[in-house]
């Protein structure tokens, strides 16, 4: 299928659809709904490319593949579920994934790579994913127990067969004769899988490749040698799924090349055995190198919209204040460096120390901006202005402003005398 046909996701609240919608229908796009998830829109004009739009900008919106995002989907973890997201970066199932589990739940990822993890953050950051944790670390190291995760999602590397609309070369950097240190990291990776799942838990393995090696043929071998239980996957809609290349895999599910998105393989296992309320004994961190910090005292912070946090702790780290959750606090060992959601600075000292929001703290936004200074704007032009490095008329007020188009949340600025500036971009 031609990569011609590009998808994106909304992220916001049922109630906030109209206005993304809004802000990207100001801009000139035009999109239609797709059937298999209420936040997912096919892209029919663009006028300019969509990463560059405001909505894409502010992490209003993702673009990702139409079939990336079924992973997420079909693990299919309830709200307020502790997911470990295994080879994370660049976010975009991660991202899906926080928005799944919501406010009360909680995603740990990992990458191994130091510039992909930057990737992987800033993108977590860009969509206000606080409910999520991040750590440099290879997947098959993670020093978690056995038996401590209810929900896994493990796509790990593979040879991206399916992806040969966007990457042409793709067959030649990784054929069939070059896969075979894939198909050992892919075992391994299932095996810490396996192990770090509770009883009853459930691990969904995907992958963006065609090739039978690295989907039916481990699956197979999860079976035998790992003892996993394959879960019948429902097919979602407005996708054409192909046969699948073995005997006994009724429920994988293998994206066609006839069917819109990438190629995408996908198996959802069960760990047999009754799934038991008993805890497993954890080891998290009991000394963190920083300091926890109350934003409800400090100046700046007094007006933010604390509430709207998940349950956790907010710590300074060096001027930097970070978002810890209570699951990561809870979960993460000492052997395990690891870093929550960003917030934004503290400078100073005492009753003096003053507190400024990161620009894309969104989180921190009351609804509707009671409580805070705010700039909300009816039209784009103004936003497009502070995006060029523009300043705006300041409102009166002295702490950081709130920027809300049509009372949409997008972020902060900051002020500059009489004016505003973009704090972020």
């Amino acid at each position: 299928m031609s990569n011609e046909y590009r998808t994106f996701r909304l992220v916001c609240t049922e109630e906030e659809v109209p206005v993304v919608e809004a802000l990207l229908h100001a801009q000139g796009f035009r999109f239609e709904p797709e059937p298999f998830y209420a936040m997912a829109r096919k892209l029919t004009h663009e006028p300019f490319p969509l990463g560059e739009s405001l909505a894409s900008r502010f992490g209003r919106i993702y673009i990702q593949d139409r079939s990336s995002m079924l992973p997420p989907l079909l693990l299919a973890p309830p709200n307020g579920a502790s997911v470990l997201d295994m080879c994370s970066a660049p976010g975009s199932k991660t991202s899906l994934l926080s928005k799944l589990v919501g406010r009360e739940g909680f995603v740990f990822a990992s990458e191994p790579s130091a510039d992909r993890l930057g990737t992987l953050r800033a993108n977590l950051r860009r969509t206000s994913s606080v409910n999520s944790a991040t750590a440099k670390s290879k997947a098959q190291d993670l020093p978690f127990p056995d038996n401590s995760w209810d929900y896994i999602q493990l796509d790990p590397p593979c040879s991206g067969w399916g992806t040969v609309d966007k990457n042409p070369k793709v067959m030649e950097l990784w054929s069939e004769s070059k896969t075979a240190p894939l198909i050992g990291l892919q075992k391994t990776l299932l095996e810490k899988a396996s192990a770090m799942l509770k009883p009853g838990g459930t691990v969904l393995f995907s992958t963006c490749t065609t090739n039978k090696e690295e989907n039916e043929e481990q699956v197979a071998w999860a079976i035998d040698a790992l003892g996993l239980e394959l879960e019948a996957l429902e097919p979602p809609q407005g996708f054409v799924f192909g046969t699948p290349q073995l005997p006994g895999m009724d429920g994988v599910l293998r994206v066609s090349e006839d069917s819109a998105g990438q190629g995408f393989f996908l198996a959802r296992f069960r760990k047999p055995g009754a799934s038991s309320e008993e805890e497993v004994t954890l080891a998290p961190a009991k000394d963190l190198p920083g300091k926890r910090v109350d934003l409800s005292r400090l100046k700046g912070g007094r007006s933010m919209s604390l509430i709207s946090l998940p349950p956790g702790e907010t710590f300074d780290f060096g001027g930097k204040v970070y978002f810890l959750h209570q699951e990561a606090l809870r979960r993460v060992p000492s052997s395990l460096r690891w870093q929550g959601a960003l917030l934004g600075k503290v400078s100073g000292r005492g009753e003096g120390a003053k507190f400024r929001p990161d620009g894309m703290a969104k989180v921190l936004l009351p609804k509707g901006g009671e409580s805070v200074d705010i700039l909300n704007v009816e039209e784009p032009q103004p936003i497009e202005q502070l995006l060029t490095g523009q300043s705006l008329p300041s409102p009166v007020g002295k702490a950081s402003v709130g920027l809300f188009f049509r009372g949409l949340s997008l972020g902060w600025l900051s002020r500059k005398g009489s004016r505003v500036i973009l704090t972020s971009k």
